[in-house]
C-alpha cells in the first residue's frame, strides 16, 4: 500500500484551524492514509489536529511515516499508540 495523501508542511497553533482542513482534504484524497512525513514544522498543535482527525474517522484513519519528534510529542501527551500503533522497537 502507497502511504497515502501527504499532510500539510507545516501544523502549529498559529494554523491549526487551516490545517485541520487541509489535513482532512488529505485523509479522504489518501483514501484514509495521511503520509505525515512531509511536515517540517510542528508544534502540539499538529498532536491535536491529528486528534481531531482520529477521532472524526475512527479507526478508519491510518498516519504513516510520522516524524520522530511528532511520534515523542503524541507520547508525552499519552496519545502515540492511539495515533500510530505501539512504538517501533
Amino acid at each position: 500500500m502507497g502511504a497515502g495523501a501527504p499532510a500539510p508542511f507545516e501544523i502549529t497553533l498559529a494554523n491549526a484551524p487551516a490545517a485541520l482542513e487541509a489535513a482532512r482534504a488529505a485523509l479522504r484524497a489518501g483514501g484514509g492514509r495521511l503520509d505525515l512525513a512531509p511536515i517540517a514544522r510542528f508544534d502540539s498543535a499538529a498532536v491535536a489536529v491529528l486528534v481531531a482527525l482520529r477521532r472524526e474517522a475512527g479507526i478508519g484513519a491510518d498516519f504513516r511515516n510520522p516524524p520522530p519528534n511528532l511520534r515523542k510529542l503524541a507520547s508525552l501527551y499519552g496519545v502515540e499508540a492511539a495515533l500510530f500503533g505501539p512504538p517501533a522497537s
